[in-house]
């Protein structure tokens, strides 16, 4: 496994495990590029910046209380695969940990989240 440290120790803070916790993306700004592409395209689904915030914010909070359940392998794996190509999504990490068994004990959402997914447009 590629243990990647933060050394805090330089500022008197003890060394601690970026994978311990859900990455940070940038999502807004791929959100805002999402919603114009889908525009432009003339998409019957074409979704808004603000929904796609909303289902990226609802997939990080789920992350958050799986995290640490996921092996850390699966883990990078997983953000590896989320983050591919310049773009950021819980939505695909989120994806990514439930394709691989890692549900989360929170109950879903009513819809299906779109977010900035790759896959957004895929019928269910």
């Amino acid at each position: 496994m590629k243990a990647v440290l933060l050394a805090l120790s330089l500022l008197g803070q003890p060394t601690v495990t970026i994978s311990d916790r859900v990455p940070v993306l940038n999502v807004e700004a791929l959100c805002r590029d999402v919603s114009a592409d889908d525009k432009a395209s003339g998409l019957a689904l074409a979704q808004d910046a603000g929904e796609c915030m909303r289902d990226e914010t609802l997939a990080q909070q789920q992350l958050g209380s799986i995290w640490l359940t996921v092996p850390a392998p699966m883990r990078e794996t997983c953000e590896g695969e989320a983050t591919a190509g310049g773009i950021q999504s819980y939505v695909d990490l989120l994806t990514c940990l439930q394709m691989a068994g890692w549900d989360n004990p929170a109950p879903s959402p009513a819809a299906p989240l779109r977010g900035a997914s790759k896959k957004r447009n895929a019928k269910n």
